[in-house]
């Protein structure tokens, strides 16, 4: 189900301009880590994003948290492109501030009642 919770523009905007263009070209790669990414937010968060009738209301923090997660594996791929290697690291670090926050959100039971 590739890129169910987001789009790879998303992802390829997050990784940055000096992203490495055979990786963002590449569909097979960004589909493979879109499928990776919604398994691994369906697995933190005990909720199946993707069939779940609710999920329509968690649509921004689903996209954050899945572009941002992709994201990163795009900048990890291939560092090199880089102009410093602190640009591809504070690129990391935000990114991954916005997967942790927003799968402490989507996790958050309580915050699921009130929005169902």
């Amino acid at each position: 189900m590739s890129f169910t919770l987001c789009t790879s523009a998303g992802a390829i905007l997050k990784a940055g301009v000096n992203a490495n263009s055979d990786i963002v070209l590449s569909a097979g790669a960004l589909e493979r880590w879109s499928d990776e990414t919604e398994g691994f937010i369906n697995s933190e968060t005990k909720t199946d994003w993707l069939t779940d009738t609710a999920a329509a209301n968690f649509a921004g923090a689903l996209e954050d948290v899945a572009t941002s997660h992709i994201a990163n594996k795009i900048i990890s791929y291939d560092m090199s492109g880089y102009t410093r290697i602190l640009e591809a690291q504070t690129l990391l670090d935000v990114n991954s501030d916005i997967v942790r926050k927003g799968i402490s959100f989507l996790k958050d039971k309580e915050v699921q009642r009130k929005m169902k």
